[in-house]
């Protein structure tokens, strides 16, 4: 049945590709629209992908295995073939970048540990000083998000 949706040219129908990579149909019409794979359209209006987009999805998996949004993983496709499977070269440029961004994650998830490790650990779970919690929105003023988890200063208790 898989090879009824590949035309002559070889290239996927959505159906193909959906079950090959292990996502829904949506998720790669998704996919599409961020710019992360590309099709053409038949004559039919119906979305042909090249093979290529099997490598493209799977490279977008693996992003966000490793934490990476995908407007990360779009702007390391950006760096690479659309047409062609990439070279070493064109691989390990885009490696590079991961090993910087996963490094940067790793150093986020450290102090997110020790941060819950203390808290926890103190066993006051105090809203007045605890760390992870904000009372009267005191860290508003210091941007939107966790404050503190993001690595603000603790006010002094």
């Amino acid at each position: 049945m898989l090879a009824a949706m590949t035309d002559r040219d070889g290239r996927l129908a959505i159906g193909e590709l959906a079950a090959r990579s292990g996502l829904a149909p949506s998720a790669l019409r998704y996919y599409e629209e961020m710019g992360l794979i590309h099709s053409e359209r038949t004559t039919g209006n119906q979305r042909r992908y090249p093979r290529t987009a099997l490598r493209r999805v799977a490279f977008v998996r693996a992003a966000q295995v490793v934490g990476l949004s995908l407007e990360e993983a779009r702007a390391a496709l950006d760096r690479l073939p659309v047409d062609r499977a990439p070279g070493a070269a064109e691989w390990n440029a885009v490696a590079r970048t991961w090993q910087r961004r996963i490094d940067a994650r790793i150093g986020e998830l450290e102090r997110l540990r020790e941060r819950l490790t203390g808290c926890i650990g103190c066993g006051c779970l105090s809203l007045r000083k605890c760390g992870l919690y904000n009372p009267g929105d005191v860290a508003g003023s210091q941007g939107p998000g966790a404050r503190y988890l993001e690595g603000d200063p603790l006010p002094e208790a």
